[in-house]
């Protein structure tokens, strides 16, 4: 099927989903979740291919949602007679058949491994998606964050929290401090972490190594080290982050945000 923000692309026992939205610096906005979705679903039901590699086009994996015009593009979804209404937020946020989150984590469900590759800034909601890999590698320089810790969000897939331990997830939660892809390996949130011009291979060297192992064996390993994870209560914890994200967006802090960041840029802001 054509992709309108996303490229895919099968090699060998390899699909590869490409966020493809460069000069935006692949900021997710609408149908990113429900094409990603579809690309895993795709990579699911072809027997040829044994594994799937995310990454992104550009200077980026992903910055995150892209709030520009305050979530607009999202449109009906949030809002009823041009207002936000949180019974519509909170039924988008939640709906397997509705929810971006659950749309992205689609790599999680997939029985297939799922691999990231991560450069540039993987922030906000981008890095909530590429935590939901099962193996994340980055380059050294990368920056891993969630900006929206210190205003104008919450945990959407909750894999901050159950990537790492107790203090490190309350010290990132409370204080949004972004870790570069070194930093980022070295506590444990993301696998590993490698210069960038060593990326694609170190990507395309474990690829190959899981290639070698049967599907089956591959598929029961992901699961039993899933449920284990959602026995934990990962799927309250899903439940949960975005409605409270929704409220976050719609506090008086938040909308005071978003009137300086569309008058001075989000930069300024």
């Amino acid at each position: 099927m054509p992709f309108e923000t996303i490229r895919y692309e099968v090699a060998g026992p390899v699909a590869t989903i490409t966020l493809d939205r460069p000069e935006r610096l692949n900021t997710i906005v609408p149908p990113m979740p429900d094409e990603v979705e579809a690309a895993v679903g795709e990579a699911t039901r072809d027997g040829g291919v044994k594994l799937i590699v995310v990454r992104g086009a550009g200077r980026a994996f992903c910055a995150g949602y892209d709030f520009g015009g305050g979530f607009k593009h999202w449109g009906d979804a949030l809002e009823t007679d041009g207002r936000w209404d949180p019974g519509k937020d909170f039924v988008m946020a939640t709906a397997p058949q509705l929810s971006p989150t659950q749309k992205l984590m689609s790599v999680w469900r997939c029985p297939k491994p799922v691999i990231a590759q991560v450069h540039g800034w993987c922030v906000g909601g981008g890095s909530d998606f590429a935590l939901c890999a099962d193996l994340v590698i980055a380059s050294e320089d990368a920056v891993i964050g969630t900006p929206y810790s210190r205003l104008w969000g919450a945990y959407l897939s909750g894999m901050w929290i159950y990537r790492l331990g107790l203090a490190k997830a309350k010290w990132h939660a409370l204080t949004g401090a972004p870790l570069t892809g070194v930093e980022a390996a070295a506590c444990g949130l993301i696998n590993e972490a490698v210069p960038f011009a060593a990326l694609e291979a170190r990507v395309a060297e474990v690829a190959e190594g899981l290639a070698g192992i049967p599907a089956s064996q591959l598929a029961a390993q992901k699961l039993v080290v899933n449920r284990a994870y959602e026995a934990m209560g990962l799927g309250a914890t899903q439940t949960l982050g975005p409605i409270l994200d929704g409220l976050m967006r719609n506090t008086p802090d938040a909308l005071a945000w978003i009137e300086r960041a569309e008058a001075d840029g989000v930069r300024a802001a």
